[in-house]
């Protein structure tokens, strides 16, 4: 297990000087139940930790980067910003589910692409990080890992909106959402559809719910959209 998390170290660009902050960071609480360990072994107190430092550090960039926007579009964004998708976004850009400890069962549900789980595990690096190398430390990861390409991550997480919105003031026709498939057993489902603009298919996704699955398609079609133009 240690030479996979010095390869997660490599991929980050930081190296722990307490390895053992690292090692709680992706020790899920179904490992922790499983094993018998105490309560406190699990990654939830870094998520507590690293959730506090996330949202200081992005409210220093919004509120540096925006200087004339209101407290209430300040909160609004921030919220997006560090949402549960965009976090398990910013976790599936450097592989982390992959590097997670989980129970058996966890494992055999689909944990590892689940997205509350690795959006905690990020919150919780985070905080393995602010303990390891201080609030610099934190931040700089913050700003590599989660404040970068936010265009792209809201259109990723707000995509069925943006949709909307693209082909209600083109006047392009209406959406519809058609489920194609699903398969997989009822714990670890996979969901595929299509989505219709007009009577044409505009885009395909597939994801672990339905409305992932219909976000995925819509991102599809707004990007679609864009090369058409």
């Amino acid at each position: 297990m240690k030479e996979r998390l010095i390869e997660l170290e490599l991929k980050i660009g930081y190296k722990f000087r307490d390895f053992s902050l690292l090692e709680q960071a992706v020790m899920h609480s179904s490992y922790t139940n499983e094993r018998h360990l105490p309560k406190y072994r699990c990654n939830e107190r870094l998520e507590f930790l690293g959730d506090a430092v996330l949202e200081l550090v992005s409210s220093e960039f919004l509120f540096k980067g925006s200087p004339k926007m209101p407290e209430g579009e300040l909160t609004k964004t921030r919220a997006s910003m560090v949402c549960e998708p965009s976090l398990a976004l910013c976790a599936r850009d450097i592989g982390l589910g992959s590097y997670l400890l989980l129970g058996k069962g966890e494992e055999a549900t689909g944990g590892r692409l689940r997205d509350s789980v690795t959006s905690d595990a990020m919150e919780a690096l985070i905080g393995a990080i602010y303990l390891d190398g201080g609030f610099a430390g934190a931040k700089e990861f913050i700003h590599r890992f989660v404040l970068t390409d936010l265009e792209d991550k809201k259109l990723f997480y707000d995509s069925k909106t943006i949709l909307q919105e693209i082909v209600q003031a083109e006047k392009l026709g209406t959406i519809a959402y058609r489920l194609v498939k699903s398969e997989g057993p009822d714990h670890n489902k996979s969901f595929h559809t299509e989505v219709l603009i007009g009577n044409k298919v505009s885009g395909k996704g597939r994801g672990r719910t339905k409305k992932a699955s219909e976000q995925q398609a819509a991102y599809e079609a707004i990007h679609s959209l864009r090369r058409q133009k």
